[in-house]
């Protein structure tokens, strides 16, 4: 990853600031509606438009609200587990490279981690991998172009949709969310063809 001055950022240290503080903030969040608490994260942490951090801000937001019902019992470690799992796979660039945002995975992530997804289990990994189908699929009906705030919102919309049938407890979903920053997207943003834009 390179800044627009040609300065190489590695993936590593890319973000490594607001990686901490999302964890802190989801392990320290209340409430059981994830968008309020992605939209908290967006708001204090100061992200880009466009990035990674937003996956991280998906999963995070997820977990803690459901961690938040307490149906689940969830520890800071299964936080840290999801977040991690995520930062793995949300790379800068890939939603263009391989087709994949890294949001998906971190809705993934959030589910592997609750279900104890693995290679040798069997609805577990199906479920999880069901879901994040979704994701992708609905996420990819908003491209045009990319745009990660869109995503979030738009993910966990899917991911909620499944969470009471997969893995129990009811999340708040009630939310009316607006983007106020339209005017940052460096591609020009989708304007009336995104849920979200505020007209």
């Amino acid at each position: 990853m390179s800044c627009p001055n040609g300065h190489y950022i590695c993936d590593s240290c890319h973000g490594e600031d607001t990686f901490d503080l999302i964890y802190d903030m989801s392990i320290c969040s209340e409430g059981i509606n994830p968008f309020v608490i992605a939209n908290e994260i967006i708001d204090k942490t100061k992200l880009p438009m466009l990035g990674c951090e937003h996956a991280w801000v998906a999963a995070g937001a997820l977990i803690a609200a459901i961690r938040n019902e307490k149906t689940i019992r969830i520890t800071d470690e299964d936080i840290k587990e999801a977040l991690n799992r995520t930062k793995k796979q949300a790379i800068g660039a890939y939603c263009g490279l391989t087709g994949i945002c890294g949001i998906a995975p971190a809705i993934g992530s959030v589910y592997s981690v609750i279900l104890g997804a693995a290679c040798p289990k069997d609805t577990e990994t199906s479920k999880t991998m069901f879901v994040v189908s979704k994701v992708i699929e609905d996420i990819s009906k908003q491209a045009g172009p990319c745009c990660c705030k869109n995503f979030v919102y738009t993910a966990l919309e899917t991911a909620c949709r499944y969470s009471q049938e997969y893995l129990g407890g009811t999340l708040d979903t009630s939310y009316n969310y607006t983007c106020m920053d339209s005017h940052r997207h460096p591609h020009g943003c989708r304007k009336e063809k995104c849920r979200y834009y505020n007209i």
